[in-house]
């Protein structure tokens, strides 16, 4: 725990650095993958997840004027993450989009040129507001998504295990990434999930001929509908989780370490 309390105080140190170079050292240094956020301001800071990552250390926010060369994970992305982005992730790393789905519309993406824009792949949601909804997915389970589908999996599980329902975002997607990342390209990727989709809605219309419970029968609807040919998961950070947990639980992590 001695490093993670090195690390930190590393982070809290750049971030005060005018030199945008030895900044950028320190994120490759200290943690394998650079991760960033662009953040809108529009989700409770203490409950947002990217938030939370930038606070132990693991990500640092940036404003919009900053550009990236790295995998930028938008809905405005015209293809999926996928294998073939893992050169990306390692050398220039993952800027993600802290926003509110209620106020989604009025994020500026126009205004987000820089980097490889990506979606993501069919996957379902594990943090608290949206449990077992698919394409809804927090900060966090967007950037652990895109690490275990580019094969950085010890740093997707790295940044889940800092949150209490972290390691359930793996269990619920588990054989979905597995064959993500056996994947070559964003056109196989897109194949996977779609083959997925395609089993589950047979499944469903199997159960809906016995008669058999409805409730299910709107998991497969995407809010990004238009993109499933490339892969179109959305998040924001409404995880929602206990505010005095949270705090709490970085107390005790400040203390362990």
């Amino acid at each position: 725990m001695g490093k993670d309390h090195g690390r930190k105080k590393t982070w809290q140190k750049s971030n005060n650095r005018e030199s945008e170079v030895e900044t950028e050292e320190n994120v490759a240094t200290e943690f394998p993958v650079k991760l960033t956020m662009w953040d809108f301001g529009q989700c409770d800071s203490k409950r947002c997840t990217g938030r939370k990552l930038a606070r132990l250390g693991y990500l640092k926010e940036i404003s919009i004027s900053r550009k990236t060369r790295g995998i930028v994970l938008s809905p405005r992305g015209e293809m999926s993450i996928s294998p073939a982005d893992r050169d990306v992730v390692e050398k220039y790393g993952i800027t993600a989009i802290d926003c509110s789905w209620a106020m989604i519309e009025s994020v500026p993406f126009n205004k987000m040129s820089s980097g490889h824009h990506r979606l993501l792949p069919f996957l379902i949601a594990a943090n608290p507001v949206n449990y077992g909804k698919p394409f809804k997915l927090t900060c966090v389970e967007a950037i652990a998504a895109t690490l275990f589908i580019t094969n950085h999996f010890e740093e997707a599980h790295i940044v889940l295990s800092k949150f209490k329902w972290g390691a359930g975002f793996y269990d619920l997607n588990r054989k979905l990434l597995e064959d993500y990342a056996k994947c070559k390209n964003s056109v196989e990727v897109v194949a996977v999930q779609n083959e997925y989709i395609k089993t589950c809605e047979e499944e469903q219309e199997e159960k809906r001929t016995l008669g058999e419970d409805k409730e299910e029968d709107d998991l497969l609807h995407n809010p990004n509908h238009d993109s499933w040919n490339q892969g179109g998961a959305e998040w924001s950070d409404d995880s929602e989780e206990d505010e005095e947990e949270e705090e709490d639980n970085d107390e005790e992590e400040e203390d362990d370490e």
